[in-house]
């Protein structure tokens, strides 16, 4: 079972998945604080580099498996043109409704 990203409990989050799954780029950086970091499978990335090879040029898309920690982590199956499907953790940090920070991996 899936849970919508209508139905996701943190707001930025759920505009963030929102943009993820629509392939809107620009929805998705205008969340993102002016300084956000991200990492993938604990070791830091280049946020705009990651965004675009991992998510925007390569159809990225997420299907939400459960949420926790007021909806800033979740397990999502994760698939993009270049890996395929699999499973992922999420890990959003949020400050004054902007992502500062993000971090990845398979789940």
């Amino acid at each position: 079972m899936t849970i919508a990203p209508a139905k996701l409990s943190d707001p930025t989050v759920r505009a963030a998945v929102t943009a993820i799954n629509a392939g809107d780029r620009q929805a998705f950086v205008d969340l993102l604080a002016p300084d956000a970091t991200m990492s993938d499978d604990g070791s830091e990335r280049d946020l705009q580099d990651w965004i675009d090879r991992e998510i925007f040029t390569v159809h990225g898309h997420m299907e939400v498996r459960s949420e926790s920690d007021g909806g800033r982590a979740l397990v999502a199956d994760y698939r993009n043109e270049t890996w395929g499907e699999m499973r992922t953790a999420w890990r959003f940090t949020v400050e004054g409704g902007r992502i500062s920070h993000f971090a990845t991996g398979q789940a």
